[in-house]
């Protein structure tokens, strides 16, 4: 059976797709702005918002954390600053998660590693994100399949051996795989959708989505019909922001539109039986001809 239970919510096929408002870094490392972000991303109907939580002092080596990093989008002198600036404390995380609980939206975050995935579990995250970096990552991978939360794994980057050796490791583990390229922004010549056809064939019993760097919703729309039941998009509260992620990243409109456009095309894809249906009677009867004694004629 393909479906997925996180927080209690059922992810399936036949159930409404689960949005999740991916922050990323869109909130400049302010919680003040990621307290904003999360109440709008919940009254637009998102699902869920997704955090980041790294350990950087023990993810990168020290020669690229003290890489100069003087940039328009930078938020110090060094690299190793700069991400150091955009790390939410877990003081920080714990309030992020109270303020989704009091929206109704569920909270979560991608663990760069081991440390950063233990920290969320003691926020009672109701699922774990793996990011396309960390699909051939082993020791994570082996790590958060053993912490007893359902884990969402991005595959950007990756071949399909890649994935299959990933979905090996997470074995015994309840997961997703989401179709994504490590491109920023997405561009529609790499987009790929028909990968998803592929997933949910290759991968028969487990929910297959879509995780989008596009500034835009019709590739995601597309992605729906072609069967992701998950879809993460970038979120911002404004595309001016400083910082990579706000140019791809949605707007508050826009991410609302994703979300009423999904719910119509979840109506709209019907169940693929060919019907004649009540509201067609009366236009029909105006165009199409019958027999009568005057021969073929339209009666209305």
């Amino acid at each position: 059976m393909r479906e997925l239970v996180v927080g209690g919510r059922l992810i399936s096929d036949d159930e409404p797709c689960y949005v999740v408002a991916e922050l990323a870094g869109n909130h400049g490392g302010s919680f003040q702005t990621a307290r904003a972000m999360i109440q709008v991303a919940a009254r637009c109907g998102a699902d869920a918002v997704k955090l980041q939580k790294r350990d950087n002092a023990n993810l990168y080596t020290a020669a690229l954390l003290a890489q100069p990093y003087e940039n328009d989008y930078s938020y110090g002198p060094t690299y190793g600053a700069h991400r150091e600036a955009l790390e939410l404390t877990f003081d920080r995380l714990v309030s992020c998660r109270s303020v989704a609980t009091a929206a109704h939206v569920a909270c979560f975050a991608t663990a760069f590693d081991e440390r950063s995935a233990d920290l969320l579990m003691e926020l009672d995250v109701p699922m774990m994100k793996v990011h396309s970096g960390g699909l051939t990552d082993m020791p994570l991978l082996r790590h958060v399949a053993g912490l007893g939360v359902p884990v969402l794994l991005s595959t950007g980057g990756g071949t399909i051996e890649d994935i299959d050796r990933a979905v090996d490791a997470l074995q015994g583990c309840s997961h997703a795989i989401l179709h994504c390229t490590a491109s920023y922004p997405l561009t529609p010549v790499e987009a790929n959708l028909r990968v998803i056809l592929m997933l949910r064939t290759r991968y028969p019993d487990t929910v297959i989505g879509f995780s989008s760097h596009s500034p835009g919703i019709a590739f995601s729309l597309i992605a729906y019909a072609f069967g992701a039941r998950i879809i993460e998009h970038h979120f911002t509260l404004s595309r001016a922001g400083k910082g990579t992620d706000h140019g791809f990243s949605l707007e508050p409109k826009g991410l609302q539109t994703l979300i009423e456009d999904l719910g119509k095309l979840r109506l709209a894809l019907g169940d693929g039986v060919k019907r004649f249906y009540p509201s067609e009677v009366k236009p029909i009867a105006k165009m199409r001809r019958v027999e009568t004694s005057e021969g073929w004629r339209i009666t209305g």
